[in-house]
Formats: C-alpha cells, sequence, structure tokens
C-alpha cells in the first residue's frame, strides 16, 4: 500500500486513500452502495472503476456471504486484514435486530483499529456497533432521527445528535446513513485527494451538490409522534404557518381550549412552551432554505415569518451556534453546534 498517484494541479504525489469496510448482518444497501460507488468513480479517470486513487477492501471474520436488510448478499473480498493498512476502517450498520449476530468479531477488529491509531467510522447503525465496542465514550454521536430514540435508551451516557447527516470527533466519524454516506465519502476523498476528484461522483451520480458536516438531516413532520391529538394537531398548524405565523392563542381557541391549557398539553407532552417550539421550527425551516436555495438572508427571514433581520439573526445564532451568513454551504465553520438534537425538526416543508 505504499504506491503513489499522482493528484492535483501541480500532479503533487499523494497516496491512494484506503478504506476497509464490515458489515453487520442486515445491514443497509443503500449506505454500503452510495458509500462504495463515490470511493469508485473518484478512485479512475471517466467510468473505469480500477482502483488507482481510491481502495476499498469487504473484510469479515468467514467467507460467508452477509445478507443486507433488503435481502441482497454480498460477499466479502478477504478475512480480516491488518488495520493499520487502512486510513479508514468503516462499519456500516442496518437492522438493530442484525447488530447483535456478527458483533464480536467486528467489534474485536474494530478495537484492534482504534489501538493501531486508524480513524473509525459508523455509518447508519455503524454507529451503534462503535459504541457497542466501547470506542465512543466522550465523543459525539450522529444517528438517523429514525433511530435517534433508540440509541438514547441503548447509551444513555453517551453524547448523540440526530439532527445532522455526520458527526466529526476527533478520528471518529459518525454519519446517519442513507445519502449521507455519499456525502461523508466525498469529504474524506476531497481530505486525501482534493476537491477536482471529491466533485466527481456526485456529478456522475447525479447528486444535487455535496453536503457537509453541518447539513441538517431532513425529517417527517414534528407530529408525528406525538400521542395527545390536540397537540399534533396544534403543530400542524404551526407546520402549514411558518411563514405566516399564527398567535398561540389562535391556535388554542381553534382547538377550543385556553391558552394556558394548551401550554400545559405541551409541557406534558413536549416539555416545552408552544411559542418557544413554534418558534425553533421556524428557524430550522429557515436553516434548511440557508442549505438548499440561494435566497437572501433577509428574503428568508421574511418567509420564516421573521419581521426583523436582526431579531431573526440573533434567534438564528443562540439555536444553531453560527450566524445565518455562517450557516452558507462553504462558510459554515467545522464543530459549530449543529442545534440540540432534541429529535424536534423542520426540514423540507411536508405540505
Amino acid at each position: 500500500m505504499g504506491e503513489r498517484v499522482a493528484s492535483g494541479a501541480r500532479g503533487e504525489e499523494r497516496r491512494p486513500l484506503s478504506v476497509g469496510i464490515l458489515l453487520t448482518h442486515d445491514f443497509t444497501l443503500s449506505a454500503l452502495s452510495m458509500f462504495v460507488d463515490t470511493l469508485r468513480l473518484a478512485a479512475d479517470e471517466s467510468d473505469f472503476s480500477r482502483p488507482i486513487n481510491c481502495r476499498w477492501t469487504i473484510m469479515s471474520d468467514t467467507a460467508a456471504p452477509i445478507r443486507a436488510s433488503c435481502g441482497v448478499q454480498v460477499l466479502p473480498g478477504t478475512p480480516f486484514l491488518d488495520p493499520s493498512g487502512f486510513d479508514y476502517v468503516v462499519a456500516i450498520g442496518g437492522l438493530l435486530t442484525g447488530l447483535n449476530q456478527n458483533a464480536a468479531p467486528l467489534c474485536a477488529y474494530l478495537t484492534r483499529a482504534a489501538a493501531a491509531g486508524v480513524k473509525l467510522v459508523g455509518i447508519c447503525n455503524g454507529s451503534f456497533l462503535l459504541c457497542q465496542a466501547g470506542l465512543m465514550q466522550g465523543r459525539r454521536v450522529c444517528v438517523s432521527w429514525l433511530h435517534y430514540q433508540d440509541f438514547r435508551a441503548a447509551f444513555p451516557d453517551h453524547e448523540v445528535t440526530g439532527d445532522r447527516l455526520f458527526e466529526i470527533d476527533g478520528d471518529r466519524i459518525t454519519c446517519a446513513g442513507g445519502a449521507g454516506a455519499a456525502d461523508l465519502a466525498a469529504l474524506l476523498i476531497e481530505r486525501h485527494l482534493g476537491s477536482r476528484l471529491a466533485q466527481k461522483p456526485h456529478q456522475v451520480l447525479q447528486l444535487a451538490r455535496t453536503r457537509g458536516e453541518e447539513a441538517v438531516q431532513p425529517h417527517p413532520p414534528v407530529a408525528h409522534d406525538v400521542a395527545d391529538g390536540q397537540v399534533r394537531r396544534a403543530l400542524l398548524m404551526m407546520e402549514q404557518n411558518l411563514s405566516d405565523p399564527v398567535p398561540i392563542a389562535i391556535i388554542a381557541r381553534r382547538l377550543g381550549l385556553s391558552t394556558r391549557q394548551l401550554e400545559r398539553r405541551f409541557e406534558a407532552a413536549l416539555g416545552q412552551r408552544p411559542s418557544l417550539l413554534y418558534r425553533t421550527l421556524r428557524l430550522r425551516y429557515a436553516r434548511w432554505l440557508l442549505e438548499t436555495t440561494d435566497r437572501s438572508v433577509t428574503d428568508i427571514a421574511l418567509e420564516a415569518g421573521f419581521a426583523d433581520c436582526a431579531h431573526f439573526s440573533r434567534q438564528f445564532k443562540a439555536l444553531h451556534g453560527l450566524s445565518p451568513s455562517q450557516m452558507r454551504p462553504g462558510v459554515a465553520m467545522r464543530g459549530g453546534s449543529g442545534g440540540d438534537g432534541s429529535g424536534l425538526h423542520a426540514g423540507p416543508r411536508p405540505f
């Protein structure tokens, strides 16, 4: 693995990016394919797929095929190799019910890799595997919103976020999965081989743009899992009126409640006052607009229901840790707060 490849405008020599991949039983095929295809397309010119700039190896403790959650089976390419030969060792998970079927040998290998100083990556529920191996103590962990509560139940002492695509914490990287696996692979390629090779896969895969660590996960409507029917109806009214906020008193009246009754229901169901949660939804909608459109900050403030741009900017920074202008793709600072990860999010409007 000591070969060198030319990369960059000056043709400087760089070592190929080398990645070892571990799969849990019932892993998510889309996460694997998006990650590996991004490496494949950056590895060679055109679509020749020769592993020149990037190399990937799927490993297992046995030669048996590994079943994906969709039923497709993947043959590992090799038994476990010396982890020090890789830049990254990536664990890709899937269904939580399949996580323990081959966890012991995978956890042992991840522990070897960590001891060798190799950077570790958990994609989809591969993040659970890293935690199960005891390798994420004191580290921030990113999981899909779908498994946010599952993670909190399984690892209550770990710091977790469910509102961004991936999280980089030193030599540990965790990714929510799905199409975010392609964005993470592109970031690793850019780090090792430069931006030109990192951009090519997204263009070929017909992905609009590369999203960074600060990008927000899309989420379903926030009312989805709320048991209180009146609170659920109030949340739907809020989601449908982000640009022209309805006073809480009017929402309560439409539900046949007093303002105080509605506030008590919100406190019981969600632990927040309705006015605060309404503002959070609007600010998260504004963040989504900042990351996915070229509209001005003033225009976005108005679209999110804020008449005063300065007030909007203060509230936005208080929630997200960055100003609206800093949150723009390519501008946001690595390591921003990224929100509170509470599980209540307004992404693309679902109506």
